[in-house]
């Protein structure tokens, strides 16, 4: 089985991918004239706005929930695989990812707001749903394969990498059994889960920012204790990821293949997930939800990933593996798996015996909130592939529980195995979704520049569906019918969190958006 998943993973994960992505953040930068930087203001602005509904959560308890699905072990452990495997120069392809990435986070989170639906009484959406209401029913095939996807890796592979990198730091830490340690996790998890989604909305969005805070604060203090080696460090992290470097310019591709599968793994730009988070935002344009998306993209690399990167290279708390894939190229820490270990190694240097106890504190706020995200993401999923709602309360109930089964069952295997399987699952769904963003560009350039020109008349930008050709966007048609009706669109939505009826996918037959 590891050598048909990691034979997958070859492939999936291969140059195409690595391209493919890239290429996509830099056609929406240029068609949409950059907004991961001109809208930066309006990305961190629609964080303390707006409200929360019945239906649906508030636009900052959103972003929070899908940067907790973002910020998890890949932070931490997957920063130091891919410094492993791809050397210093992997981290410069990290920053690129993200910034390309971010308009394609803010294109899919705006899909997901834009295609919602209304399922047992609160908002859901995602990739499944903006691929059939947006392409129509020749396309249901690719909803339902991602669907199935995402439900298959939150709920199976995407777990135990969690799980597996908090028993593995507080094991280092603590010298905690990893058993009991999976049990606990898995017992806390259902505790939260079976509360529904505004328990977790509200558990994750108190989390979060204190969890990303507090660590980038501790790297900041690490990286200046040692203020004397970050020159030579950033020289070697450019000089690498450009292939001027005499010791790691033999693995420039590894360095670019890495660095972009490690921030793709870590900020889900591209994969569908944080879309998912976003259809439940409560706001009166579905572009507002996906500026808020695109800083998450930010927070999770430029900041978080960034620190854990910097920590590593600024105390030589790292090996890389040569090209061979046997021998090292730079050996500082023998015998120290790559993972939360180097990160603890790192802190260790600069604040003696703070390490160990705070990443282990770090990778289980880290990794359970990702946990937490898992569960919303395969209830979305599941609510689409079964429209009955009894049979779908009892599959969501049974996925709840096969998700903190995988959590028990990942805290005890090899960390090798587990991002193997990790990386298969997100390979998955994120193949479906790029194919999904490429078909669906020219309604989401059309959502888009709607958004930038109200804006730029000084208005609130407020959507009406019709005004630019869009169908099956029943909940925004409804929601612009009250609007014109009252003339105060949080009026207008609270109306139809509150009396719209549950919608099922596709009631009509769509005509080809573009």
């Amino acid at each position: 089985m590891e050598q048909f998943v990691t034979a997958a993973n070859s492939i999936m994960w291969s140059l195409p991918m690595v391209v493919g992505l890239l290429a996509l953040g830099l056609y929406f930068t240029i068609r949409m004239a950059a907004p991961q930087v001109r809208l930066l203001k309006d990305m961190v602005g629609q964080l303390v706005r707006g409200g929360s509904s019945s239906a649906g959560i508030s636009s900052f308890q959103s972003f929070a929930m899908a940067l907790g699905g973002r910020i998890g072990v890949g932070n931490i452990a997957g920063v130091a695989a891919a410094i492993y495997l791809g050397g210093p120069g992997a981290l410069f392809w990290m920053w690129v990812t993200a910034i390309l990435g971010a308009p394609v986070a803010l294109v899919e989170s705006s899909l997901a707001q834009l295609y919602k639906h209304k399922v047992r009484g609160e908002y859901r959406g995602g990739p499944a749903y903006y691929i059939l209401e947006g392409l129509g029913r020749n396309w249901r095939w690719l909803a339902v394969a991602y669907a199935a996807a995402t439900v298959f890796a939150t709920v199976f592979t995407g777990p135990q990498i969690q799980a597996n990198a908090v028993t593995a730091a507080t094991t280092e830490a603590w010298g905690w059994d990893p058993l009991w340690v999976g049990l606990g996790m898995a017992v806390l998890f259902c505790v939260i889960v079976f509360g529904g989604m505004h328990r977790l909305g509200r558990t994750v969005g108190l989390v979060v920012p204190f969890m990303a805070g507090a660590y980038i604060l501790v790297g900041l203090l690490v990286v200046g204790l040692m203020w004397q080696q970050v020159p030579a460090m950033f020289g070697l992290i450019f000089s690498s990821a450009l292939g001027l470097d005499s010791v790691y310019g033999g693995i420039l591709g590894a360095a670019v293949a890495w660095g972009v599968r490690r921030a793709v793994y870590s900020t889900e730009i591209g994969t569908g997930s944080g879309a998912q988070a976003s259809a439940a935002a409560h706001v009166s344009h579905p572009v507002k939800q996906g500026l808020a998306q695109a800083f998450s993209a930010y927070v999770d690399t430029l900041f978080v990933c960034t620190m854990t990167g910097l920590m590593i290279l600024a105390t030589n708390s790292f090996n890389v593996l040569g090209p061979d894939g046997e021998s090292l190229l730079a050996e500082h820490v023998p015998g120290v798996e790559e993972g939360p270990a180097w990160v603890q190694i790192a802190i260790d240097e600069a604040l003696p015996a703070f390490g160990p106890s705070f990443v282990a504190i770090a990778v289980f706020l880290f990794s359970f909130t990702t946990l937490l995200s898992f569960a919303f993401y395969a209830e979305t999923n599941v609510a689409y592939l079964i429209p009955n709602k009894t049979a779908q309360r009892a599959v969501i109930a049974i996925a709840r529980l096969m998700l903190a089964g995988s959590m028990v069952f990942g805290s005890v295997q090899s960390s090798a195995l587990v991002w193997a399987f990790a990386d298969f699952g997100v390979g998955l769904y994120t193949w479906v979704n790029i194919v999904a963003l490429i078909l669906l560009s020219p309604v989401a350039i059309r959502l888009f520049k709607d958004y930038d020109r109200q804006r730029r008349a000084g208005q609130d930008p407020v959507l009406d569906p019709a005004a630019i050709g869009v169908r099956n966007a029943r909940l925004w048609e409804q929601i612009h019918a009250a609007y014109e009706r009252t003339g105060d669109v949080d009026e207008a939505m609270d109306h139809v969190a509150d009396t719209a009826p549950d919608t099922r996918a596709i009631t009509v037959v769509p005509r080809r958006e573009g």
